[in-house]
């Protein structure tokens, strides 16, 4: 028995996230369904990230184990043959029987996009967030800054958490917001995320934007440890995760995503 880690990229426009549930087509449905078919064997992959309805990833990652003897690197070519259009295998190798994708520290970047223009973009409308009237990227860039370093981000959290005694405590890396034409991105990096904390940011930093929040109250935010002081959750749509990466297993990363940053 092997086990094999793969990328995975999708639009999750058309799914119900991607922990498989009984309500809706799922994700990890989808490709549990197509390793099953390919390795003849009842195959359930282990996520690393549990992305919502609509939300989409260029590399969420995921592992199954299996005793078919085909190298690992092979299956992101097989299972591509079986996908659907909208999920597609980035990569694919195998990796110690020992690594679990989501009790081994990670490094995740996520991204949210929003077009701010005068009107809808329709070749657009599924990976970006539209939003009319002015926004102001610089100021939304000035109050991401403090979220940089370990914070507790209690106030982030949704308020549908289903663990509310996990720890809210996590470390940022990197974050930042630029705008390129009428697209306002919003990258943000570090050890972990909690429930909808990236589109609650991403909502509060929309207020900025629009002047009705000053960028200096994103500290106050932070330090009021309370839900209701933030914005709103921003729109499913426009989230993407970016990256997950596994530091232990890359003695080189954070050598490497130092590079990256300047982005």
């Amino acid at each position: 028995m092997k086990r094999v880690m793969l990328t995975v990229a999708y639009d999750g426009t058309n799914y119900c996230g991607w922990q498989v549930q009984p309500n809706g087509i799922t994700v990890q449905q989808i490709l549990n369904e197509a390793l099953s078919e390919l390795t003849g064997e009842e195959i359930y992959t282990i996520g690393a990230s549990r992305t919502d309805a609509g939300v989409h990833a260029r590399g969420n990652v995921a592992v199954f184990d299996t005793s078919v003897r085909m190298p690992g690197d092979k299956y992101s070519y097989a299972l591509n043959t079986r996908l659907p259009e909208d999920i597609k295998i980035q990569g694919s190798r195998e990796v110690s029987p020992e690594f679990h994708p989501r009790f081994t520290d990670t490094v995740k970047t996520y991204e949210y996009k929003i077009l701010n223009r005068r009107f809808p973009d329709p070749t657009r409308r599924s990976d970006t967030c539209f939003l009319y009237g002015p926004m102001d990227a610089e100021r939304m860039n000035e109050a991401v800054l403090c979220l940089i370093g370990e914070h507790d981000f209690r106030s982030f959290r949704a308020s549908g958490e289903t663990n509310p005694d996990r720890s809210t405590v996590r470390t940022i890396y990197s974050a930042k917001v630029v705008r390129e034409d009428d697209l306002i991105r919003f990258r943000i990096c570090g050890n972990g995320f909690l429930y909808n904390m990236v589109r609650i940011l991403a909502g509060t930093l929309v207020e900025i934007g629009r002047g009705k929040i000053d960028p200096g109250e994103m500290t106050q935010i932070l330090e009021r440890r309370d839900r209701s002081a933030a914005g709103p959750t921003a729109p499913a749509h426009g989230l993407t995760l970016l990256e997950i990466r596994y530091p232990e297993w890359e003695p080189d990363f954070f050598i490497r995503k130092q590079e990256q940053m300047s982005w």
